[in-house]
């Protein structure tokens, strides 16, 4: 991993300085623009308008969307997990009558 250097990011029209390896600079970037969209879709709305209460929104619909997926993925894994064993079983019981 490389030396963390600063990175300019750009959200609701302020410039944070956030430092980070160069390789997970791109990420950072997309992860700005994110957050950005949301943070701005949330003001648009007008139901919100302090800049630290649009973040914390931004952030709670964030991180239920992460958990949503990650709930789904392991969901998804369980199934495959099941499906899997069930091919191994046939597999074996046809190998082995």
């Amino acid at each position: 991993m490389s030396t963390p250097k600063p990175v300019s990011v750009t959200i609701l029209g302020e410039e944070y300085l956030i430092s980070c390896p160069a390789e997970k600079e791109s990420a950072l970037q997309q992860s700005a623009e994110l957050l950005d969209e949301r943070m701005k879709e949330i003001r648009a709305s007008g139901k919100v308008m302090n800049g630290e209460r649009i973040a914390v929104m931004a952030a709670l619909n964030l991180s239920n969307e992460l958990l949503s997926q990650q709930q789904l993925a392991s969901s998804e894994s369980g199934i495959i997990d099941e499906q899997l064993r069930s091919l191994r079983h046939k597999i074996e019981t046809a190998l082995n009558p």
